[in-house]
């Protein structure tokens, strides 16, 4: 059997009547204490319905705001720490770096050989070719 958004919408209605219903019937009324003045009846539960709805709308946007506000501050120090993690691998690298030099070496005389030799190879090709 598939639930469609008519028969949810429906099946509440239906709740919501047999609830007002009940109320009506077995219960005692609502009654709303303003300054010290009792309101009860349809008044009173119109009255506690919107200060409740009012209360409940207010803890929405508050805390909206403070989801908001948490997600900026994450942000922000996520982005701190980021590029406090690229800093201290630049610190690590530069101080690494001196240690590595005798590795260097080496690659750097093949590096310089290999690009005489590519010139010396691309030199005799353009003499072959002309």
């Amino acid at each position: 059997m598939k639930i469609t958004a008519k028969k949810l919408v429906f099946a509440a209605f239906v709740t919501l009547l047999a609830v007002s219903a009940w109320q009506a019937i077995f219960g005692d009324g609502m009654s709303v204490n303003i300054d010290g003045d009792e309101i009860d009846g349809p008044l009173g539960f119109l009255l506690g319905t919107v200060f409740a709805g009012g209360g409940l709308l207010i803890a929405t946007v508050a805390i909206a705001c403070a989801a908001v506000f948490v997600g900026v501050l994450f942000a922000g120090l996520g982005i701190l720490m980021i590029s406090g993690m690229v800093l201290l691998a630049v610190v690590v690298a530069a101080a690494v770096s001196p240690l590595l030099l005798p590795l260097l070496i080496p690659v750097g005389i093949y590096w310089i050989f290999r690009k005489r030799s590519r010139k010396q190879h691309q030199h005799a090709a353009l003499e072959h070719a002309v």
